[in-house]
């Protein structure tokens, strides 16, 4: 890598380590000419499919749409910029598993409506009025009823342990 103080065209690494949760490597380099260091950051640059609108015309993923419409239901409600990373992460890792080269808007906003229903319910009801276009108060009434339906994310997390533990017992089974 080039040295950002005397632009040499090789510098070394002195150290590496994880970052961001294993998701990134910090390196810490040292040029061998002007012996300025500096640190860099290496992540993996995945490719993000396109999103079909509901007019049918695609356009390329931009996180920083996705982050807005998720500020906008957050507003002035108890959430932190690190749960709306994860929940953006969380978005994105879904449309990449998919393996699809584009993906319906009405899809990603139903993982964005999971992701806020974990994360605050009144930013999830915020979101589905604008997303689901609620016409009535009726509207908001039913999408209230149905959301206190449903488990809640305390009550869900308690769940999965149970189910990945199933998922060993039949696992380890003899076939």
């Amino acid at each position: 890598m080039q040295c950002p103080f005397c632009k040499a065209p090789d510098t070394r690494v002195i150290d590496s380590r994880m970052a961001e949760d294993g998701s990134q490597v910090r390196r810490r380099r040292e040029c061998p000419v002007c012996f300025g260091r500096f640190t860099t950051f290496e992540k993996a640059q995945l490719s993000t499919p396109n999103v079909i609108k509901r007019s049918g015309d695609p356009e390329p993923f931009r996180e920083d749409k996705l982050r807005q419409g998720i500020e906008h239901a957050i507003y002035k409600r108890p959430v932190t910029p690190e749960m709306v990373d994860h929940a953006i992460e969380n978005v994105m890792r879904k449309m990449r598993a998919t393996g699809e080269r584009e993906v319906p808007s009405r899809q990603v906003g139903e993982w964005v409506m999971d992701e806020l229903r974990d994360l605050d319910h009144v930013a999830y009801v915020r979101f589905a009025s604008i997303y689901r276009s609620f016409e009535d108060v009726n509207a908001f009434r039913e999408e209230i009823e149905r959301l206190q339906t449903l488990p809640t994310p305390e009550q869900r997390k308690s769940q999965l342990p149970l189910i990945e533990a199933a998922d060993k017992v039949v696992r380890k089974r003899p076939v």
